[in-house]
């Protein structure tokens, strides 16, 4: 028995939603609402239907995304298709050049932290700049960039803001770790 590994406009169509959706995971501002449902779902799916769990709901956003119009049938899922506004952009973004990363610009007299705190401590963009706020008594505009990765983040701010931030966020507890704060050795 050969197995058909063509894809057709809707496996496209499937692949490119759960990519979007994937990467929404990765980006949504509140992991304690996803934690929570994750340990919903853990303790009423059992194991062996996650994944069926998971394309059945999969399947829902689907349908709900998909117009209905009125008086018709759906068509049998082998011949439904994907809207064609899908198709153009995919054939949109293989003939685009690949984005070229542009060195960040700083204003003079700014420089760059490095902060032994990231990702995996469920540190985010949005609640450093609140800490940097209220403890150092600066605005968000005074806050140039901030940059979080995995293990570290990179805090970019005029000369002065980070003397001060070297001052008091050093020793400080945030998210369960003693933060380090010390210039960065790459600008």
């Amino acid at each position: 028995m050969a197995i058909d590994n063509k894809s057709t406009p809707t496996d496209d169509l499937v692949i490119d939603t759960i990519q979007l959706l994937a990467g929404k995971t990765k980006a949504d501002p509140n992991p304690d609402e996803l934690e929570q449902l994750k340990r919903l779902i853990k303790k009423n799916v059992p194991f062996t239907l996650r994944g069926y769990f998971m394309a059945y709901l999969l399947k829902e956003v689907l349908q709900a995304n998909t117009p209905k119009r009125a008086g018709s049938k759906p068509a049998p899922k082998a011949k439904r298709e994907a809207p064609a506004k899908k198709e153009e952009t995919k054939n949109e973004k293989e003939n685009q050049q690949p984005r070229k990363r542009t060195p960040r610009i700083l204003p003079e007299g700014a420089r760059t932290l490095y902060l032994n705190i990231g990702k995996m401590k469920r540190l985010y963009t949005k609640e450093l700049s609140q800490i940097l706020q209220t403890e150092l008594g600066i605005e968000r505009d005074d806050i140039y960039s901030i940059r979080i990765h995995d293990k570290y983040s990179f805090i970019s701010m005029s000369e002065k803001n980070c003397e001060k931030a070297i001052e008091k966020l050093n020793g400080m507890d945030i998210r369960g770790r003693t933060a380090s704060l010390s210039y960065s050795n790459k600008e």
